[in-house]
């Protein structure tokens, strides 16, 4: 193997000295400090591969002929303790390179880990950025994306306004209440369904008048589930109707075209819930919209699961619900960036209707950094962050899914 040995002052400079001339999937094998520096040894990735595809040849011809042509007993014996070397030798061979890949890993996080530390003596604004960003909720991919596309000259207004340049809210013109139709809010059990349904049923009623709305719920499962609204429906002068497949659905809607807004109910379900498929096809058939209500207190992954099952043609955007309850809002700000969801509403409460509000962007980011400056047992520190931003090897991978 053809290693060699760089010397620099710095990691960066090292690593620098090896794309330049190993190239960048040069292999690390080694790291260690010396007087005036830090030593890597390095090896081609080239050289590498050829090791690994010599590792897995065969046995040599010439062996395996000693076993087959020969055909006495005394050959035969004294071929044994050849296929035992050989077999040794390749055992060895796996063995290295097993090593070598767990060495290359490690050496490759340690670098990561020195660079964002070097980083973060060059440029502590930046590192109190980032952690601004991460307190918030909001996830590794797009915080490091920020951070490098940030200006020298940049402060956290700077992070605001691209932010708010990515979050889309619903105009005048595309406010369902204003542009009336039918819609269903849907989302998994516990987020919010009936009782926001209830609440943009009374802005409509004060808008339009309790004869131009109408409720529907397709939620025959729970237990006193359409009673619920159905008690919101008598306060507020509003008919309500249970509808259980497509063509009752179908029926329904016949019934009341002369209605300005139509907002159905929906059973809550996980997002792997093999009913969503159907309830999907019924909406489709029908030619029904969708709103998709997200959990401001789930975790960015499980958001980020419910809107890629959920989402589809007929989803025209989302209401995020219990921002009262949520210690962040940078995370299900996160989702709805990367999948592009228009906002239409905010709801943080269970009052009707008062707790349901249009989207200030300015509040909503003012309020998503203002608890990210409190000192929090899960709170991320500036001595952390090499170690995490060492391993978000996806953040390449992301950056296609955020426009700054």
């Amino acid at each position: 193997m053809n290693m060699k040995k760089f010397v620099a002052t710095t990691s960066r400079e090292a690593l620098r000295l090896i794309r330049i001339e190993m190239g960048a999937d040069a292999v690390i094998l080694s790291n260690r400090k010396v007087d005036g520096g830090v030593e890597i040894m390095a090896l081609a990735n080239a050289e590498f591969a050829q090791l690994t595809h010599e590792s897995r040849q065969p046995a040599p011809i010439s062996a395996r002929a000693a076993i087959v042509t020969k055909e006495r007993a005394p050959v035969a014996v004294m071929a044994e303790p050849a296929i035992s070397s050989i077999s040794t030798m390749q055992l060895e061979q796996q063995g290295i390179l097993s090593e070598i890949k767990f060495m290359r890993n490690m050496m490759q996080e340690q670098m990561d880990c020195l660079s964002w530390s070097d980083r973060q003596q060059r440029d502590p604004k930046r590192t109190r950025m980032l952690r601004d960003l991460l307190n918030a909720g909001f996830s590794p991919a797009l915080s490091r994306q920020m951070i490098d596309k940030m200006p020298a000259t940049a402060n956290m207004e700077w992070v605001r306004r691209v932010l708010g340049n990515n979050l889309r809210i619903a105009t005048k013109q595309e406010d369902l209440i204003v542009r009336g139709g039918v819609v269903a809010l849907v989302g998994p059990t516990g987020v919010g369904k009936t009782t926001t349904t209830a609440k943009l049923a009374a802005r409509a009623v004060v808008r339009y008048g309790a004869d131009k709305v109408a409720l529907l719920t397709t939620d025959s499962y729970r237990i006193g589930a359409h009673e619920q609204l159905r008690i919101y429906g008598k306060i507020l002068g509003v008919t309500v109707h249970t509808v259980r497949d497509t063509e009752d659905l179908r029926l329904t809607l016949s019934g009341l075209k002369q209605k300005h807004l139509v907002l159905i109910d929906t059973i809550g379900m996980g997002q792997r819930d093999s009913r969503m498929a159907a309830q999907a096809e019924m909406f489709n058939a029908t030619g029904v919209q969708r709103l998709l209500l997200l959990n401001a207190t789930s975790s960015g992954d499980t958001l980020n699961d419910v809107v890629c099952m959920y989402n589809g043609a007929g989803v025209i955007g989302c209401i995020p619900t219990k921002l009262d309850e949520a210690v962040t809002f940078g995370t299900v700000l996160d989702v709805a960036m990367r999948h592009k969801l228009t906002l239409h509403y905010i709801a943080n409460g269970q009052r009707v209707p008062e707790d349901l509000h249009e989207v200030n962007m300015e509040y909503l980011l003012h309020r998503a950094f203002k608890q990210s400056a409190k000192e929090a047992p899960f709170a991320l520190h500036e001595l952390e962050f090499p170690a995490l931003m060492a391993g978000v090897g996806a953040a390449p991978v992301m950056r296609e899914e955020y426009a700054t």
